[in-house]
């Protein structure tokens, strides 16, 4: 399965794109969409970049699923706003190319990739240059973004497996936690 990976930012965007087959997880490649060329008032031009870029990420590496960040309110709202609004434009991208589209917080990403939510960008970085046993580290928005997309990886599987099992076991016990039949 190919998974992508994104983590949004109206500047730059981070995108990661990782194979998974059973608890193998292998590099196919990561990057930024930078909007920085851009003026700052040139809201709804930035947007369109990071959506056209998104869709060009995704017809060149054909992913099967993309997870995104989850955005966090900030002290500035205004920042909160313009955040999200590039986030809209990913999912958006996402979507329209018929991907499913799983949503993860740093906090979950940072327990799955380093072991604690509190770890620093380095940190992230590190691991996922580890876990992929990449040569470099990756940039930090690569970083994050290819630490959404192995958080789905290990996430998605262990959901799966959980909802694979869950109606097995319901048809072989005959009887539910409360004691119920069925």
């Amino acid at each position: 399965m190919r998974l992508l990976g994104i983590d949004p930012g109206l500047q730059t965007t981070g995108f990661g794109v990782i194979d998974v087959d059973g608890s193998a997880l292998t590099y196919v490649a990561s990057g930024t969409i930078k909007t920085t060329h851009l003026d700052l008032g040139e809201l709804p031009a930035r947007l369109k970049v990071l959506f056209d870029g998104i869709r060009e990420v995704t017809a060149r590496y054909e992913p099967d699923a993309a997870s995104v960040e989850i955005i966090f309110v900030n002290v500035n709202p205004q920042s909160t706003l313009l955040l999200g609004q590039a986030r809209g434009a990913c999912i958006t991208a996402l979507v329209s190319n018929n991907l499913p589209v799983s949503e993860y917080t740093a906090l979950q990403m940072k327990k799955a990739i380093v072991g604690h939510g509190r770890a620093d960008k380095s940190q992230v970085q590190e691991m996922v240059k580890r876990l992929l046993k990449l040569p470099v580290l990756p940039g930090k928005d690569a970083a994050d973004a290819l630490g959404m997309a192995i958080t789905h990886a290990h996430v998605g599987h262990a959901m799966a497996r959980l909802a694979a099992a869950t109606p097995l076991a319901r048809k072989t016990s005959g009887m539910y936690r409360d004691g119920r039949t069925h």
